[in-house]
């Protein structure tokens, strides 16, 4: 089946040209309302992304994802290893919720929260504008030949990038390791870590080039979020959208002329200026209708708006709406789809909450001593020897710390000098245990026994064990 015509540019992307060539975007330098907003979240979400690995609540990082330790700190909450489940479910809601914003409101989470557009378009994109110019400029610089200006700019843009790419390794690694593992680093000899002092130079080469030179390409080609797009958006979904109800008319979009009664011609308001496609940072033709490459960045939005209050034409050609509101003027109501969508994250997120107030600050793991039957002693006692492993989830150390056997009548006793110990903040306790009980009080060789964690005369946690007896013939 042959693609129809107006659909022909669905077939390639803009940032490829008809040989397979990179086609280099060199985005004019946006301006407007919309730019003003972005750039106040921009700068609010860049100091909480460089901080927030570096801020402490009760002792806990802010923030942390220690992949290799299994660790997990989120605003400030720990999960350990034993609590992979409430991270697991911390994920799906995370990306329960993108569903939700993206079914209602497109691909907006890419313009104007996603690090990636962040710091392309704020931190990267304005240095290329402070060295090289705008538009215009960039793209006679790009054509020049190897002069001492264009060394110049080019070596300055290199060394900047550079040092913002080896910034941004440092707190990304941060984030993995840990802000104090990594000062400490930092501070001594960095011939002594040469592991990390590799995978930060590794992360500092794939930054630059991602945004030195991968840059669209990473939101068209290799994020699967702009994939999702397609299957999540509907009619109904709001995006950034020309609306070519009133820019084509009857006849279609024509430049510009003066004492001209477009509207009476059968012209739409659209003056073909390509002002909406120079300043695009992905390079499309928003006329063109939703496509992949769009991240509702809302530059084409501010860049329409100024050619329309310049030529005295009302603003808004290009805005958010849904493809409903273009076609039939509906306003934006909530879905059936949004609606299921709600009240799937309203469960999880009640779940999680449950979870979390049931969730103990230590945690409990009493296991037979692998190898171990069991002994028979005196009047009739048996004993089983375990071992223990107590986890700390806490900043704080738990002192006196004991065990208690809760479910038979017997004796619980440690290996050690003392029945209390400390179960250091943030850490582990391990050690052995015996629990002897009275023959005549189990059934059959296998007993399931109950344990209570004390700290004083308080019970903080419980676990099980199986106790092993001889073979009972009654």
């Amino acid at each position: 089946m042959e693609t129809p015509k107006e659909d022909i540019f669905r077939d390639s992307i803009a940032t490829v040209t008809t040989e397979g060539k990179r086609a280099w975007v060199f985005p004019k330098k946006p301006s407007g309302k919309f730019y003003k907003y972005r750039k106040l979240v921009s700068y609010f979400l860049l100091a909480f992304l460089l901080f927030a690995p570096f801020l402490k609540i009760n002792g806990n990082q802010f923030l942390m994802f220690n992949v290799l330790e299994r660790r997990f700190n989120i605003f400030g909450f720990p999960f350990w290893p034993q609590d992979f489940h409430l991270f697991v479910i911390s994920m799906i809601i995370g990306v329960v919720f993108i569903t939700l914003f993206t079914v209602a409101f497109g691909r907006i989470f890419c313009g104007w929260i996603c690090p990636q557009t962040i710091f392309m378009e704020m931190v990267f994109r304005r240095i290329e504008y402070w060295i090289e110019g705008d538009r215009g400029k960039q793209i006679r610089l790009a054509k020049q030949s190897w002069n001492a200006e264009k060394i110049r700019k080019k070596g300055l843009k290199l060394i900047i990038f550079l040092f913002i790419s080896f910034l941004i390794a440092n707190v990304f690694l941060a984030y993995l390791i840990g802000s104090d593992k990594l000062i400490s680093y930092i501070t001594d000899n960095p011939l002594k870590h040469i592991s990390t002092l590799i995978s930060l130079l590794i992360f500092t080469a794939v930054f630059y080039f991602v945004f030195a030179w991968f840059r669209e390409q990473v939101c068209v080609i290799a994020c699967p979020y702009g994939r999702l797009q397609g299957v999540l958006l509907d009619n109904k979904s709001i995006v950034v959208a020309y609306d070519h109800k009133r820019g084509e008319g009857e006849n279609g979009r024509k430049k510009i002329r003066k004492n001209e009664d477009r509207h009476a011609l059968g012209y739409g308001d659209c003056i073909d200026c390509f002002q909406c496609v120079h300043v695009c940072p992905t390079g499309i033709d928003i006329r063109n209708g939703t496509q992949l490459e769009c991240v509702n960045c809302t530059a084409c939005i501010d860049e329409c708006d100024s050619i329309m209050d310049s030529v005295n034409l009302p603003k808004g050609l290009i805005r958010y709406a849904s493809e409903d509101n273009i076609e039939k003027k509906t306003p934006f109501k909530l879905t059936a789809r949004m609606k299921g969508y709600m009240a799937v994250l309203t469960i999880l997120v009640g779940l999680l909450i449950g979870m979390l107030f049931l969730r103990n600050d230590v945690e409990a793991t009493v296991l037979r001593l692998p190898g171990q039957l069991f002994e028979h002693k005196e009047n009739n006692i048996i004993s089983n020897v375990f071992t223990y492993k107590l986890i700390n989830k806490t900043t704080n150390d738990i002192e006196d710390v004991s065990f208690k056997l809760l479910s038979h009548k017997g004796t619980l006793k440690l290996v050690a000098t003392s029945n209390s110990f400390t179960v250091p903040k943030s850490g582990i306790a391990k050690g052995t245990l015996f629990v002897e009980i009275n023959n005549a009080a189990l059934t059959g060789d296998r007993n399931r026994i109950k344990i209570g964690v004390y700290q004083g005369d308080k019970l903080i946690e419980t676990t099980t064990a199986n106790f092993l007896g001889p073979r009972s013939y009654r």
